[in-house]
């Protein structure tokens, strides 16, 4: 997994990096392809935003988050970004099994 973070009008301090590295880590347990993550950290008076770009299996899925603190933003960045991954892998597993979902629905 490549992970790229970019700062929009802040300083990405080596501390902020390592963070967000380990925090977007954790995606990689959902494909076996290499994936490619940009990350970008920014402000909006008052709040700190983080937002983020996953590149997977031909698909781009994006994300962003907004808290007090920029390591809470990244938290947030991170459980959304997971989640979004998690929904893009049932979507795509239940279309390969014959148009059942995971539940054993049938698309209609």
């Amino acid at each position: 997994m490549r992970i790229e973070t970019y700062g929009h009008e802040i300083e990405v301090t080596p501390a902020l990096r390592d963070y967000v590295e380990t925090k977007l880590k954790r995606l990689e347990r959902h494909f076996d392809q290499p994936c490619e993550v940009r990350t970008q950290l920014g402000t909006r008076k008052p709040d700190y935003l983080a937002e983020a770009t996953v590149n997977v299996s031909g698909r781009t899925l994006h994300a962003d988050a907004g808290a007090q603190t920029m390591y809470a933003a990244i938290d947030i960045l991170a459980d959304k970004l997971d989640r979004l991954l998690v929904k893009h892998k049932e979507k795509r597993t239940g279309s390969q099994r014959g148009g059942t979902t995971v539940r054993g629905e049938l698309l209609g």
